[in-house]
Parts: C-alpha cells; sequence; structure tokens
C-alpha cells in the first residue's frame, strides 16, 4: 500500500480496507490504538473549556460512548452525503455507497447522539447552527467546573 516515493496510497488502502472484512480488522487493531493514544495525549494537553473528539466511526468503534459526555453528529440527507463525498474525493457514486454499507447507518449514529447538527444548508445557517451548540457546551462546561465529567 505503499507508493514507489514511499506515501501512503489511499486508494489501495481504500478498496481494501472496504472490500476485506479481515483486512479491514486488521488496519482497525493496528490503527485504533495509536489514535486512541494521541487522542487520549490531546485531551490531557487541551486548555479549551471543552474538548471535541473528532471520531468519524464513533458508532462502530464501540467503546467511544464511555468515554465522553456527549455525542454530536453532523448530520446531512445520505444523497446529499453521497454527492459531497464524490465532489470532494473524486469517487464513483457506487464506491461511496459501498463504503457507506460497510459503517453504521444515518438512523444508528442518529441514535447515538445527544446532539445533532444539520448540515444540509449553506455555511452560514451552519456557522449559526454551531455558535448556539457552542454556547450550550460553554454552559455543560462552567456547570461541571472542576468536578470533572459527568453523564450530561
Amino acid at each position: 500500500m505503499i507508493r514507489a516515493h514511499g506515501a501512503l496510497d489511499r486508494d489501495a488502502m481504500r478498496g481494501r480496507a472496504f472490500e476485506d472484512p479481515a483486512a479491514r480488522r486488521l488496519l482497525e487493531a493496528i490503527l485504533h490504538p495509536m489514535i486512541r493514544e494521541a487522542a487520549n495525549a490531546a485531551a490531557v494537553n487541551a486548555t479549551g473549556p471543552y474538548t471535541i473528539f473528532v471520531v468519524p466511526l464513533l458508532v462502530e468503534s464501540g467503546d467511544w460512548r464511555q468515554r465522553v459526555a456527549r455525542v454530536l453528529v453532523v448530520d446531512c440527507p445520505e444523497a446529499l452525503q453521497v454527492q459531497r463525498v464524490v465532489a470532494r474525493n473524486g469517487l464513483a457514486e457506487s464506491q461511496v455507497h459501498a463504503i457507506m454499507a460497510t459503517q453504521a447507518s444515518r438512523a444508528e449514529r442518529l441514535a447515538a447522539a445527544d446532539d445533532v447538527i444539520a448540515n444540509d444548508t449553506g455555511i452560514d445557517v451552519l456557522e449559526r447552527r454551531v455558535e448556539a451548540l457552542h454556547q450550550q457546551y460553554l454552559a455543560f462546561a462552567a456547570k461541571l467546573g472542576a468536578q470533572g465529567i459527568e453523564r450530561l
């Protein structure tokens, strides 16, 4: 999966990981502990009033839910999600659907969420939604104070 000049061949890795469940499990077994360690280190060093972990496969990973006070899902309709991935990554629509089939469904992600931001309109609306949630999270952080993380 390494190109001649030493860089990761992302297309080959993506293809293998999403076509071969055993290869995907092996890749996750290698990467997830390193990702968890890096996330923990970043959280320990964080200086803001709250920390947000960006975990694309939170629902699939199993143990993240126990490690956080809240789960935020940024959501959009699946057709829009496919359109955005095709435009961003240059993948065929069929590839995007195949990848999505290996992941938690939209309904499963929404069921796991404490908070949802709809990302289905323009950036100006999204910014207002993010700001409103930021204010809510600041209030949660102030409530927690020195007590540490609890279920909110």
